[in-house]
């Protein structure tokens, strides 16, 4: 399962995603794709802050689930404390033997083994942001690498001003493999000074 952790996200990353309309919370993400794979990845990202986990703060945890019949559901309650950890992780142990005893996974019982998708065919809205040399031919030559690699822009923004610039932009909707190529390239660019951290857009 890909994991990533927030020890990349900067203030300056939680106030431009504030000055959009969204907050930046940890998300462990599982969707069953209409192929039948299942796609499980834990990282950063940016929620609108309309979305119900944009409310989740301190001590307390929440788990979002939408379904075909159902529609959203949030199940919404502490998740740290002596009590409620040891309750979890109770839970978790008691589930694990079952599913031992059973030779499933899933705590229903039911379900077989699931087909992982790779964190790379993911799609996703992405949002980047990157410290650049603020002269003439800098913007046109970094679109250029987001096209080159089939990523769509939707907003730019410009802060700060010569020597050095941040530049912050949002895509569309693009294949993490795509988007993941598209930094790399980024950091080998001479005006590029640093790529910041990627946040992936939820719930948009």
């Amino acid at each position: 399962v890909y994991h990533e952790g927030i020890s990349r996200i900067t203030a300056a990353d939680i106030a431009v995603a504030r000055r959009l309309g969204y907050v930046v919370k940890l998300l462990g993400i599982a969707e069953q794709l209409p192929t039948g794979e299942v796609a499980v990845r834990v990282h950063p990202a940016m929620v609108p802050v309309t979305h119900p986990l944009a409310s989740v703060r301190e001590s307390y945890n929440a788990v979002f689930v939408e379904g075909r019949a159902v529609g959203s559901l949030m199940f919404y309650g502490r998740g740290a404390g002596g009590s409620p950890t040891a309750s979890a992780v109770l839970g978790d142990v008691i589930d694990a033997a079952v599913n031992l005893s059973k030779g499933t996974h899933g705590a229903i019982g039911t379900f077989g083994k699931a087909v992982t998708l790779p964190i790379d065919e993911t799609s996703a809205e992405y949002l980047l942001s990157l410290d650049v040399a603020d002269k003439p031919g800098v913007l046109h030559a970094v679109t250029g690498v987001f096209a080159r690699h089939g990523v769509s822009i939707r907003a730019a923004e410009q802060e700060g001003n010569a020597p050095d610039a941040r530049l912050v932009f949002i895509t569309h909707e693009a294949k993490e493999s795509a988007v993941q190529a598209t930094m790399r390239e980024l950091r080998e660019l001479d005006v590029v000074r640093n790529v910041g951290g990627l946040l992936r857009v939820i719930g948009a």
